[in-house]
């Protein structure tokens, strides 16, 4: 048996790709077709509501109407984005374009981030000086808005929202439909009071919503960009559980990173014991992160220790870097050494 066993999980990966990217049995073309569907109601829709947020003077329409534009801009964004991570792996791009759609869902939060800031300015002005507001013609547009953002909610909510890309069109439609709502109700109290800074007060509670999705989606997507550990996989735990894998003497070089969304990907150097079956190992290694943590992604380097270090690390690695994870086989193999 070699000195050195270098695995890589690619054999895995297609299959893994293709499962964790529709976990719920939704096909990718359904997924397609779902926000498409909602687009054409969001766009056919939005015109409308342009033209009568202009004639009632309501910001609170104004606001939607401009969301709904971000909606289907969002929409776009996550269509494209699908079918440019549908592409193979090739070039320089070993693991193909899958994080466009993490691209996509970073565009969708600072969007919304943005959007929200201005609304508050709005929001706020329009608290100070509120303008005359035609509080029938908001309450007949925001119940139509309701209707439609409840049918293109309900689309996108069928496609596979484990997605980073789906999940930010989805919180478009969802807010907005918060929005809509809000804008309903401000026109009721508009148009059956007179109090015309209830539009204003709308308009600021559907900005508070927007900047809690947008930070969401911002958060996450910027996880995957730096390249952390997936949410509810921890690394110093993982390296502990593969380091009490039998014959193991210290696992190291361990990486946790998330290609796209729900596709965990490791990497890690793995120390044995100088007798042991390193490929049986590596296999143990691979059936663990499989079951336990379904990581199906595993690149693994498996080296036999030397008995004459007592720093294994260095003697395998020019630059060892991250923790180390010590195995129950190296207290015993340092042990065998001292006694002979």
């Amino acid at each position: 048996m070699g000195q050195h066993d270098h695995i890589d999980g690619h054999g895995h990966a297609e299959g893994h790709a293709h499962t964790l990217g529709h976990q719920h049995g939704v096909s990718a073309d359904a997924d397609q077709r779902y926000l498409t569907g909602a687009l054409v109601l969001i766009t056919g829709f939005m015109a409308v509501e342009v033209v009568i947020g202009l004639i009632a003077r309501s910001l609170a329409l104004i606001s939607d109407a401009g969301h709904m534009l971000t909606d289907a801009a969002a929409i776009v964004f996550a269509l494209i984005a699908m079918r440019i991570a549908a592409r193979p792996a090739r070039g320089r791009f070993t693991f193909g374009l899958k994080r466009a759609e993490i691209v996509s869902a970073q565009v969708n939060g600072l969007t919304l981030l943005l959007l929200s800031a201005y609304f508050v300015y709005e929001g706020v002005h329009r608290l100070i000086e509120p303008p005359d507001v035609e509080g029938l013609y908001v309450v007949v547009t925001g119940a139509a808005g309701i209707a439609v953002n409840i049918a293109a909610t309900w689309l996108i909510s069928k496609a596979n929202r484990s997605s980073l890309n789906v999940e930010g069109a989805f919180q478009h439609l969802l807010n907005d439909l918060y929005a809509f709502i809000g804008t309903t109700i401000a026109g009721l109290i508009v148009w059956l009071t007179g109090w015309a800074r209830a539009d204003a007060i709308a308009a600021l509670v559907v900005a508070a919503l927007m900047l809690k999705a947008g930070w969401g989606l911002v958060r996450d997507s910027g996880r995957v960009f730096m390249e952390a550990a997936p949410a509810g996989l921890n690394p110093d735990e993982i390296g502990a559980r593969m380091a009490s894998i039998d014959h193991v003497t210290e696992v190291h070089d361990l990486h946790v990173w998330e290609v796209t969304s729900h596709y965990p990907a490791l990497s890690a150097h793995i120390l044995v014991a100088a007798d042991a079956d390193c490929h049986a190992v590596r296999t143990a290694a691979e059936h663990l992160l499989h079951d336990r943590y379904s990581i199906d992604h595993v690149t693994l380097q498996v080296d036999h220790v030397s008995r004459a270090s007592t720093a294994p690390a260095d003697a395998h690695c020019s630059d060892p870097h991250g923790p180390v994870h010590a195995g129950s086989a190296r207290g015993s193999e340092l042990s065998g050494d001292r006694a002979a």
